[in-house]
């Protein structure tokens, strides 16, 4: 793996690698390699930040032996799709149609039709952002952001799909709503998403 290691302050190490595809196998590699004080590994698109509790883990060490761990695969890959049901009734759906110049139809379809893969984790908490849009639904945010969009809003933005997991502020294309929650206090872990994990959207 080729890789470029920096340090982030004093107590973490900040790797940029390749691709997503890379940064979810050294993440996995990490997390499985035990090294006594990693205390948390988070995925980027194209970085692994690796936060370690300096007083059991030379971050020097570390930084040494990371191009020497085994790559790990992605148990990922073998895993059955996370399956969220959406009922496709967003308000934006007849804006991304004229938008991409698909009927809304179409757009459902091929949002349906793609094979998602959560890339990290990030804006709030248990929000996936999923690569594997289709290319055509590749649809620039909204000028003016919403002040609050509901919990469940099943949405595209750039390359990514996402759900709201709380309602919150944002400027996403809503396509429509689910009734899965992406994220609760009460199951472990809470986020009903993980990076590297697949999702398929049913309708």
């Amino acid at each position: 793996m080729t890789m470029r290691v920096r340090r982030a302050g004093d107590t973490a190490l900040l790797v940029d690698v390749e691709d997503l595809s890379v940064a979810h196998r050294l993440h996995a590699a990490v997390r499985a390699s035990g090294v006594p004080g990693v205390v948390e590994v988070v995925p980027g698109e194209r970085t692994v930040l690796i936060v370690a509790d300096p007083v059991r883990c030379d971050l020097d060490r570390l930084a040494a032996r990371l191009p020497f761990l085994t790559p790990a695969e992605r148990a990922e890959d073998e895993a059955a799709a996370i399956e969220i049901p959406v009922v496709y009734d967003g308000e934006d759906v007849a804006e991304v149609a004229e938008l991409t110049g698909l009927s809304a139809e179409e757009v459902v379809r091929r949002h349906v039709s793609g094979s998602y893969v959560v890339a990290y984790l990030g804006f709030s908490p248990g929000f996936g952002y999923l690569t594997g849009l289709d290319p055509v639904l590749h649809v620039p945010r909204r000028s003016n952001p919403r002040t609050s969009v509901p919990a469940g809003s099943v949405a595209i933005a750039g390359p990514y799909a996402a759900v709201y997991p709380s309602a919150s502020p944002g400027g996403w294309r809503l396509l429509g709503r689910t009734e899965a929650a992406l994220w609760d206090v009460h199951r472990d872990p809470p986020a009903l998403l993980r990076p590297g994990a697949r999702v398929r959207f049913v309708r």
